[in-house]
């Protein structure tokens, strides 16, 4: 739904900010109503782009999780679909994707989606016919069939792919790494399971059954963090939900969140614990 894209802040595979990339669900926010702990109906930015004043808080909003509040509207800023449309798929490494795609990144290429999953990298590139077809005669492999590429962009984006973990008694964790796009592989970082990697190298989907502090460091080496999607469907497969979802706060942040979340909800009635055990 709109409303669980918000609270949760999930982008799809145009979410990456380079090249063409379209950027972050909040960054299509102008403005939200929420409905505080105190029962009032608070209104903060705009409905259109001119109008947007005052603190920033609607795109704050995204992401939360509902520990703030309920929201009640929002307004997004919305752009047409591209006129072409074609997805590539390329034979390659792990390493070879992550040069390559930090290299294209600085181009002028119509990508605006890339995965790579088990030795093959995914493209998508939309604009102009012009740019697309000058794109696609760059960067070469094979074409994408239009029916095939929309199921696989919408399978990744859902996290209803091949690399997604179904239900059964011996499911891995999910984890999501997010790091510099030009950070060398994980694996390098005795980082072990089966990746994915999205976002032109800057998201990178992980099933382990590692320790969460061996993953935390893996990520934290590599310059970026990671997020608990889903626990391991028991201990000896990895780590559970009680081994919390987000990296721990330093102490000066959590000091905001915990100013925040007072003063939008000072009972503490909206998602206890959601997102850190004692906020």
């Amino acid at each position: 739904t709109l409303g669980g894209a918000m609270a949760s802040g999930l982008s799809g595979p145009r979410r990456a900010a380079q090249g063409l990339y379209y950027g972050a669900a909040r960054d299509f926010v102008l403005g939200a109503k929420l409905l505080d702990g105190r029962g009032q109906a608070l209104t903060f930015g705009g409905q259109v782009m001119k109008n947007v004043a005052g603190y920033d808080v609607a795109r704050f909003l995204t992401g939360s999780l509902g520990t703030l509040g309920i929201l009640l509207e929002v307004s997004l800023k919305v752009l047409p679909r591209p006129v072409a449309s074609q997805s590539l798929s390329l034979v390659m490494d792990e390493e070879t994707f992550l040069a390559k795609i930090n290299a294209w990144g600085g181009k002028p290429l119509a990508i605006t989606a890339s995965a790579w999953f088990d030795g093959v990298a995914t493209l998508r590139l939309e604009g102009a016919r012009a740019a697309v077809k000058s794109a696609v005669d760059t960067l070469g492999g094979e074409r994408v069939s239009d029916p095939e590429a929309d199921a696989f962009w919408r399978a990744l984006r859902d996290q209803e792919s091949a690399f997604f973990p179904k239900e059964s008694p011996q499911e891995q964790a999910l984890w999501r790494l997010s790091v510099p796009s030009t950070a060398k592989p994980l694996s390098s970082l005795d980082l072990q399971g089966t990746q994915l990697i999205e976002w032109g190298g800057a998201q990178r989907w992980w099933r382990s059954a590692q320790s969460a502090s061996s993953i935390r460091e893996a990520a934290q080496l590599a310059g970026g963090h990671a997020t608990l999607i889903r626990p391991a469907s028991s201990a000896e497969h990895g780590v559970t939900r009680a081994d919390g979802v987000f990296t721990p706060l330093a102490a000066p942040l959590r000091a905001i969140h915990q100013q925040l979340k007072t003063q939008f909800d000072p009972h503490a009635i909206f998602n206890r614990g959601r997102m850190f055990s004692d906020l």
